[in-house]
């Protein structure tokens, strides 16, 4: 991981380190010229038609993907123009293969709820077994 000075912290107990403050691109969309947008390392699944992982992807070309921790989160929707949450394991796992794909990536190093679904236990959320996530195989 490339350093720049900035405190580091461990999350968990499988070795995962990040930086102590990240960078965020939730409601980040194409308004501005791509090349400006690139620096982009963290997103919501609920931003925009997906654009943040579309435009991601383009950013973690040329080796880029190995020097910055991936996180994406997942439990937000939208259905019929309201926001709403899901937790259900074929509603993760179906989240994480979308965004895998839009981000051109086999892993994701940090996979984490946005939204707790009240109606979905947490051990069942989390209970997917086939989702691949590189700190956690």
């Amino acid at each position: 991981m490339a350093t720049c000075g900035m405190r580091r912290i461990k999350l968990g107990s499988q070795g995962l380190e990040v930086s102590a403050q990240g960078f965020g691109c939730a409601h980040y969309g194409p308004s501005k010229p791509e090349t400006d947008d690139i620096a982009l390392l963290h997103h919501a699944n609920i931003s925009g038609p997906h654009t943040n992982e579309l435009l991601l992807a383009k950013a973690l070309k040329d080796g880029m993907r190995e020097k910055v921790v991936l996180a994406t989160k997942f439990g937000c929707i939208l259905v019929k123009g309201k926001r709403d949450v899901r937790g259900d394991p074929e509603y993760v796992r179906a989240a994480c293969e979308a965004s895998l794909k839009r981000l051109d990536v086999s892993c994701i190093d940090l996979y984490y709820q946005h939204r707790v679904d009240a109606r979905v236990p947490i051990e069942i959320t989390i209970g997917g077994d086939d989702i691949r996530l590189r700190h956690f195989k």
